[in-house]
């Protein structure tokens, strides 16, 4: 789930910074940077893990700010494919069933990777897998809050980065928003046994 990415990057160290140690401000910078962003098909950046080099420190005219290149390693939430998560359901809609792992929301099961066969009640904005049993169909609600369990199957990364408008956006009414994407989704699927509710698989 949590991986260790080794990044350089260059950090400015204001002067009023310079009475602190070098590393410890360092540290600080970094992780007001890329803590809590996504980084290009790199993941969710977590925290800093450890510094592995500074460079030489430069104090360039008209900037009284150091500027030091620095190799260091990040803790970054990029889980495999084919890796099994818990999670909890967010909420339901018809394009599938929204999962969030406290600090990560953008996990989409959709309804082809749900336990079949499934159906989206639409009065209780929840899916529900019909369970076969001798006795006849019973219904197993994916209620909001539930602990489920997934495995994950697909991820995308979207670059979000502002850009210039084009002509066409600069003709199109100002009324009209472009929709947020998020700049990293998870793609999970429960279609096989012990997958789904934790409920649903408790032991006798």
């Amino acid at each position: 789930m949590f991986v260790l990415v080794e990044m350089v990057d260059t950090v400015r160290t204001p002067p009023w910074q310079f009475e602190r140690k070098l590393n410890d401000s360092i540290a600080e910078e970094l992780n007001k940077k890329l803590a809590n962003k996504v980084v290009y098909n790199v993941g969710l950046c977590i925290c800093l893990f450890d510094i592995t080099k500074l460079e030489d420190a430069y104090v360039f005219p008209g900037d009284g700010a150091s500027h030091t290149k620095v190799h260091f390693r990040y803790v970054v939430f990029h889980p495999f494919l084919d890796e099994i998560l818990i999670g909890k359901i967010k909420g339901c809609s018809p394009e599938g069933v929204h999962v969030s792992l406290g600090f990560f929301d953008d996990i989409l099961i959709p309804p082809e990777s749900l336990q079949q066969p499934a159906k989206f009640d639409e009065a209780e904005q929840v899916w529900v897998w019909e369970y076969e049993t001798e006795e006849g169909a019973h219904d197993l609600y994916m209620d909001t809050g539930e602990e489920i369990r997934f495995r994950v199957v697909d991820e995308s990364f979207v670059d979000t980065s502002p850009s210039g408008p084009s002509s066409a956006e600069a003709t199109a009414s100002s009324e009209e928003l472009p929709k947020k994407e998020a700049p990293y989704t998870l793609v999970g699927s429960i279609s096989e046994p012990g997958l789904g509710l934790l409920s649903w698989w408790t032991s006798s």
